[in-house]
């Protein structure tokens, strides 16, 4: 019972975690319905909250509640990019490497190493003052960075599966290589990519928001980081104007918060089912 008890628990949490995602899903593909301004217009500056504007107005009079939910379109965009090019790269590598093992193994684990030695904040912002302000640019240095964990979760997840009978068995009816591993190792290792995809979208999210903070992010193109970073450095913070910087964090810790909540271990609710 208590087994059963824990895999609802978990069901809850990822539903959850799908209902949040959904709201932020939606706010974005429906800014320009819901905003209830141009996020490009601009009034009266340093409006506190009101009926006209609910989360008042930032330093060029342009309203925040308007900007907030534009934003999103930002911020989710650039979390996906990264977190799907991440995993790409490291479900990719990670397969090949627990299948073939010898050589290919080694190089990849190698790598893997390498990269992980190098500190990755440090690096993106040094490759983010280098290239020009843009958010693709963000998008390639997060997704080229992040691969690792996902490279070494997946390698272990294929070293179990290609001892499995079933691998066997279709490496012995004469099974290519390609095949066995797109239509047995790769659909039996989905659960596990699929949690590490939904973790790299939350941390791309935190490194993005950590970079448009730092002010390395695209000014054109404003992001919930790059609404704390304006806040920051015009005024928002030194005038306590809690509803230029809160909403925009809020929104930061929501959606990550979302992800992880559906990036629950795939495995422990599998043993919780077999209990």
């Amino acid at each position: 019972m208590e087994k059963i008890r824990e895999l609802l628990t978990h069901s809850r949490l990822r539903l959850a975690g799908l209902f949040i995602l959904s709201l932020f899903l939606a706010l974005a593909l429906f800014a320009p319905f819901i905003a209830p301004h141009d996020p490009e217009e601009s009034k009266m500056p340093y409006q506190p909250p009101s009926r006209d504007h609910y989360l008042g107005t930032n330093d060029i009079g342009q309203d925040i509640l308007s900007e907030l939910i534009y934003a999103s379109r930002v911020s989710l965009t650039i979390g996906f990019l990264a977190g799907l090019i991440s995993v790409l790269i490291g479900a990719t590598l990670g397969m090949l490497a627990g299948y073939y093992r010898g050589g290919v193994e080694e190089l990849v684990m190698a790598t893997s190493d390498v990269v992980l030695l190098v500190p990755g904040l440090p690096l993106m912002i040094i490759l983010a003052a280098y290239l020009s302000p843009s958010m693709w640019n963000i998008v390639l240095a997060v997704g080229l960075l992040w691969w690792c964990s996902t490279a070494r979760v997946v390698h272990s997840r294929v070293l179990q599966l290609r001892e499995m009978p079933f691998v066997e068995a279709a490496r012995a009816l004469g099974g290519k290589d390609r095949y066995i591993m797109l239509n047995h190792i790769l659909i039996n290792a989905k659960e596990v990519i699929y949690a590490k995809f939904a973790l790299s979208v939350a941390s791309a999210m935190l490194t993005e928001a950590s970079l448009s903070f730092l002010g390395l992010g695209d000014p054109l193109n404003i992001s919930w980081g790059e609404m704390i970073h304006f806040a920051f450095s015009r005024g928002g913070f030194a005038n306590d104007m809690w509803w230029w910087y809160l909403p925009p964090g809020l929104m930061i810790c929501a959606s990550v918060l979302g992800f992880v909540m559906i990036a629950m271990e795939p495995e422990r609710d599998q043993k919780a089912l077999e209990l």
